[in-house]
């Protein structure tokens, strides 16, 4: 009995991860339309290769998933959020992944949220695209 519970308990160890988290220091950004923003994004995370994703919130409505970026290269924009206006690139020796919004426009007026692949399991595709943030703050408002 004593060898299973240490092998349970090995497994337990080597599986936990410490404590991942994104920093959006920038608060509001004011710009006109047809200018282009940064929205910074750093993250602290013990996963070699994050996947990072930004999520636009406009007011009453919930955060729509805008795009996802790994370090490794993997990329996806949603649809209603192309590449051309939309873009971000995960650095890993930096540990950032700015969002860039080019040609704005005033429907781009929202909180954006940088997060994290979760670690979930299951269908985490829903997950991503319905994605709250932790404890609700204002990030980044665009006006």
């Amino acid at each position: 009995m004593e060898h299973w519970l240490w092998i349970i308990l090995a497994a337990l160890f080597f599986e936990c991860k410490g404590e991942d988290k994104v920093i959006q220091e920038q608060g509001d950004v004011i710009a006109a339309e047809g200018d282009t923003v940064t929205l910074g994004c750093r993250y602290e995370t013990s996963d070699p290769y994050p996947y990072l994703f930004w999520y636009k919130q406009e007011i009453n409505n919930f955060p729509k998933y805008v795009l996802l970026r790994g370090t490794s290269g993997t990329e996806d924009n949603d649809q209603e959020f192309p590449k051309d206006r939309f873009d971000a690139e995960a650095k890993k020796t930096e540990k950032s992944a700015p969002l860039k919004i080019q040609k704005l426009q005033l429907t781009d007026s929202a909180v954006y949220y940088c997060a994290l692949q979760p670690t979930v399991t299951g269908n985490s595709k829903t997950l991503y695209k319905n994605l709250w943030s932790k404890d609700n703050r204002i990030l980044h408002n665009i006006h």
